[in-house]
Order: C-alpha cells, then structure tokens, then sequence
C-alpha cells in the first residue's frame, strides 16, 4: 500500500545540498525549500550527507530532495537513505543534484532512474521540452511545449520510468548525432519499494529552476513524491 498522505502541519521535509559548486546547490536548495515552506511544509536543510545517516529520522519525513552533484558517499549515508525511501519516504530533484550524484553508486542510481553521461554543446543551448503525459498532477499547468536555455542532458534511463516529458536530441553535433533523432526523458517518475521518486534533468543552476515552467514542474513534483497533491493550492 501507498504512504497515506498527512495532514499540511504534519508535513516534514529534508533538502541535503553540497557537491560541484558550478550547479549552485546552495541556491538551488533554497528555491526547493521556499516552495515547499510555501505548500506547508517543515523543511530542514543540510550541507552534509551525514544528514543521511540516521535511517530513523529519514524515515520519519515525507520528502527528501537531493541537491548534491558528483562526490562520494559512504555506505553509512547512502544505506538509511536507500532504506527510507524503500519504505515510502518520497525523492524529489533536479538535474545533477540528484541524477548526477555518487557516479559509484549504481543502487544509487537504480533508485533515482537515471544517470547523466553527456551534454552536448555544454551550457547555453536553445532546446524544446515536450509534455508527454499533460494529464499527470504533475504536469498539469505547464505548457505542452517551452524553450529552455540551459545545458541539454543525455542520459542513461531505467526502462521502467513514467515518462512524463522528453527533449529532442541531435540539437548540436556530437558522437551521438549518427544514431539519428531520439527524445530523451527529461521529466520523469518512478517507485523505488514504497518511495515515490520525481526527476527533471531540467536546472543546470538556480535560474534555470526559477523558470516559471521549470519550478513548477519541481514544486509539484516534489508534492507528488510526498504523496501532498492536496497541498497544491488549485
């Protein structure tokens, strides 16, 4: 069965940042965290992945969103977040802040549904993201096509993901181009046990999750994984 949603007061979420510096985790963390406060949630929030390592409290919370690119993790961290979110806690993140984080870690990345391996033309390419599921709570308001400025992510995805949005590659040229056209997710769900996961490759930094389309993709993704639709306010 599915973790019973709360009531709004009860609502306990965990924002852990750090890693890469260039993805602004810091200010990234603090646009999560406005959004959740302002949906009425208690939100704590770490720069230190012992954060993770009393499973008890984790398991405590509905949500935790991973801000956290590249580095490593011990498995005295990385197991009580595992076990959490096998047991229904929620994950909720964007870009590599969560789905390139720990590149070691392939339960790690079994969790999250992805893992990065490129992106071409880097940071400042014009691509188009596409809603492929527009009746899901958590694409609903978003438009069915916008333009995002930003790096374009090519990813390694589990088979198993809702996919909720993709974006058309080849856009630049690259070792990739030759295969032809492909849409790659780029907003995703998934479950991990009784955990629900959100992903967007979306928020290269902290103006790119500030874009109106954008942040709301991770507002209410982050509402769904904490099973809180009812926290939407529409």
């Amino acid at each position: 069965m599915e973790r019973e949603s709360k009531i709004m007061a009860d609502r306990k979420a965990l924002i852990v940042w750090g890693g890469w510096d260039g993805h602004q985790p810091e200010q990234v963390a603090e646009l999560f965290r406005k959004a959740l406060t302002e949906h009425g949630f208690t939100v704590e929030v770490s720069n230190t992945l012992d954060a993770y390592a009393d499973e008890e409290k984790l398991k405590s919370l509905d949500l935790i969103v991973p801000v956290w690119t590249m580095d490593k993790i011990t498995r005295e961290q990385l197991n009580p977040l595992l076990n959490a979110v096998q047991a229904g806690v929620g994950l909720a993140g964007c870009h590599g802040g969560m789905c390139d984080s720990f590149r070691n870690e392939t339960e790690y990345q079994f969790m999250t549904g992805g893992q990065w391996v490129a992106h071409p033309g880097n940071d400042g390419v014009e691509y188009t993201v596409e809603i492929r599921d527009p009746d899901h709570f958590i694409t609903q308001g978003v438009p069915t096509v916008f333009p995002v400025k930003s790096e374009q992510y090519y990813m390694h995805v589990d088979p198993a993901v809702r996919v909720l949005a993709t974006t058309r590659f080849p856009t630049v040229d690259g070792p990739h181009a030759p295969n032809g056209p492909v849409d790659m997710p780029t907003v995703w769900t998934k479950y991990y046990g009784k955990g629900r996961i959100f992903y967007t490759a979306l928020g290269h930094q902290a103006d790119i999750v500030a874009q109106p389309e954008v942040l709301r993709l991770c507002t209410r993704g982050s509402l769904w994984a904490a099973h809180a639709e009812d926290a939407a306010g529409d």
